[in-house]
């Protein structure tokens, strides 16, 4: 006789029988992403503040609650798309999201590449969006986490646009 003929047990998929150590996993690895990031960006301020900046621009002091706020619905997100057994394609999109983001905050802020940013948000942004439409044909909270995380990438890429433009970057 196999697990199987047992009610299932040995081949139930892991996430059943321990969801909170993969919610510790997603926690873990969204939090490496934004330990690397802070580590990237520790002269940001300073570096914010050099730009001139629309007068639309957030204080710099306003970035660090609003990307822990995000990091931690982003890894919410993560695991309640985990949770339904989810696609590969999502993970893919998932995890390609997280090197875009993490190499946008090293290229704009201690690359000093303005431009070069502009390129990976954008890649950014639609990748999320890919990741929010895939998310969705499993999980609708899942997907609807993602938003307000697209909804600030979207500001932040008008902002580098902006800076771009306002800082006369060749």
């Amino acid at each position: 006789m196999d697990g199987a003929s047992h009610g299932g047990d040995v081949t139930a998929p892991t996430h059943r029988r321990n969801p909170w150590l993969m919610l510790a996993v997603f926690f873990g690895l969204v939090g490496v992403i934004a330990l690397v990031g802070a580590l990237a960006a520790t002269t940001a301020p300073d570096a914010y503040n050099r730009y001139v900046l629309p007068a639309w621009a957030p204080p710099s002091s306003l970035f660090s609650p609003v990307w822990t706020v995000l990091y931690l619905v982003l890894a919410v997100a993560g695991w309640s798309y985990w949770r339904t057994d989810g696609e590969n394609q999502g993970f893919a999109a998932y995890g390609i999201g997280l090197l875009f983001n993490l190499m946008w905050i090293s290229l704009f802020f201690a690359g000093g590449s303005t431009q070069v940013a502009c390129v990976d948000i954008v890649l950014l942004d639609f990748t999320v969006m890919v990741t929010i439409a895939l998310f969705y044909r499993r999980s609708r909270i899942a997907a609807l986490l993602l938003v307000p995380y697209l909804a600030w990438l979207l500001y932040t890429t008008a902002l580098n646009v902006a800076i771009i433009a306002l800082n006369d970057v060749p």
